[in-house]
């Protein structure tokens, strides 16, 4: 991962906060529907008048099932845009970010914008060029750090994730 943030990332980077009315424990909602290996989870928030979806996918790292992520695509409150979050766990190195890879090709890293009791949470809004690269691929591969120079990748995969993302409400 040679680019500090990549420019997708950078640009689209938002601060995660009580205003978009969804938190990540939306990923807890009753299974609506599923999309290979996507589910549809949708739940009314406390405080909330009207039922919250988010596509969501719970994976671990292949040689460390204790290094679990929590990949979450939303439509924001306004519903004018898609969120993609991802809830790494506790003691992940912050400052390094979250890294991302798509079919092998680096797309960047996303900085962490809060810490939860579950977990961190890195957050970007999802551009048109960041959402094609997602329904166009195969594999995701997110890269969280627990030294500067370790890395540890977390396959997901991007199966059902186009048709997915279009049936969000």
């Amino acid at each position: 991962m040679g680019k500090i943030i990549g420019p997708v990332w950078a640009t689209a980077l938002t601060l995660a906060g009580a205003a978009l009315g969804v938190s990540p424990a939306l990923a807890q909602g009753a299974v609506k529907s599923t999309h290979g290996d996507w589910q549809m989870r949708c739940e009314v928030p406390p405080g909330a008048k009207t039922e919250q979806c988010a596509l969501v996918q719970n994976v671990a790292a292949e040689d460390r099932p204790n290094l679990t992520l929590l990949v979450i695509v939303l439509k924001t409150a306004d519903q004018k845009s898609r969120l993609l979050r991802v809830v790494a766990p506790l003691g992940v190195l912050l400052p390094s970010g979250l890294g991302l890879k798509i079919d092998d090709k680096d797309i960047g890293r996303a900085g962490f914008v809060r810490c939860l009791t579950t977990g961190c949470v890195a957050e970007v809004v999802m551009d048109d060029t960041l959402l094609g690269q997602l329904k166009g691929g195969k594999s995701a591969t997110f890269i969280v750090f627990q030294t500067p120079e370790e890395g540890v990748g977390v396959p997901v995969s991007l199966n059902g994730f186009g048709p997915g993302v279009e049936t969000l409400p």
